[in-house]
């Protein structure tokens, strides 16, 4: 496939069996799974170029392309009719190259009138994932709700301006995200410093820390985080850094930080704004199987990409 390759640490596999397809026939499709096996942006544990491969590979269901919901009964692989490209085929080392690589991929699918949906990598991959769909539905027209331990608003990592503490920042400075169209879930920790975070709230960002979450309760936070990505935006963009997961389940990423979301949260949410918001795209992000548990952050991250899917699937249903 044009731009698609296997590689030694590529996935061979489609996402829970369904069709495998070239990027030049996905025109029946309405969301497209492609892998982007980048870690070239990593400044701790490196890695999370195996994910794809371990996110579509962890699952103990027969890979028929089938998975139908117990809560809704719905199958979304089917009422979606989604398809798996493979992975885009990236230079190991060559960081803007492989964003150039990522990018086009993205605006290719997003072009076709399909939700390009990205299994990562690591986070520095959602400037290329929500800049290749602002690139068609129009820069600063879609907002991005981004679930993350850190809010990836570094100006720089060691003098370079991508990593994957730098993506939303660059999203914001290109124009392709405006701030007050961010929202951001989960964040906890010790970085970035004071002066980005001011930086953040200058931009408009809404940013809801684990500590509010903890005082207001999730239910809150979300309706308030679907209320603001909804408020006038064409669609929304979906980032899931695996790492909003406290590392008790969630231990295979590459800058584990406790005190995060329970696994439950997350996919009961991520189902939820599939359901209740137009996702224009969207990308799960920072698993590095090498730290993983008996393979259940992958499980986490393959069970958000189906959870998603299935409020997705709601919500064309509706």
């Amino acid at each position: 496939m044009t731009g698609f390759r296997l590689t030694s640490y590529g996935a061979q596999a489609s996402f829970a069996g369904v069709p495998a397809r070239q990027i030049t026939d996905i025109a029946d499709a309405a969301v497209v799974i492609l892998g982007a096996p980048f870690d070239w942006g990593t400044t701790h544990r490196p890695g999370a170029r195996f994910g794809p491969k371990a996110v579509r590979e962890a699952d103990y269901l027969d890979p028929d392309g089938k998975r139908p919901h117990l809560d809704t009964g719905i199958d979304a692989l089917k009422v979606l009719s989604v398809v798996d490209i493979g992975d885009v085929a990236l230079i190991p080392g060559y960081v803007e190259e492989s964003i150039a690589a990522i990018r086009r991929a993205v605006t290719t699918v997003a072009a076709a009138g399909c939700v390009p949906l990205v299994i990562g990598g690591d986070h520095t991959i959602t400037f290329p994932d929500a800049g290749g769909v602002a690139d068609i539905h129009g820069f600063g027209e879609i907002a991005l709700i981004h679930f993350d331990a850190h809010a990836d608003t570094a100006d720089s990592h060691y003098g370079k301006l991508l990593g994957h503490g730098t993506p939303m920042r660059r999203l914001i400075e290109s124009g392709a995200v405006p701030g007050h169209r961010f929202v951001q879930i989960g964040l906890r920790g010790y970085w970035p410093e004071p002066p980005v975070v001011e930086w953040m709230r200058r931009q408009g960002m809404r940013s809801f820390f684990m500590s509010e979450i903890v005082d207001r309760g999730l239910d809150a936070v979300v309706d308030e985080a679907v209320a603001h990505a909804a408020d006038g935006a064409k669609g929304v963009f979906v980032s899931v850094d695996i790492d909003v997961v406290d590392p008790s389940a969630a231990p295979g990423t590459g800058t584990p930080e406790p005190g995060g979301l329970t696994s439950r949260q997350l996919l009961d949410t991520v189902r939820r704004l599939g359901r209740d918001l137009d996702v224009l795209g969207a990308d799960v992000v920072e698993v590095a199987p090498a730290y993983d548990t008996s393979d259940i952050t992958a499980l986490l991250a393959n069970r958000v990409v189906l959870e998603l899917l299935n409020g997705m699937a709601q919500r064309r249903l509706a």
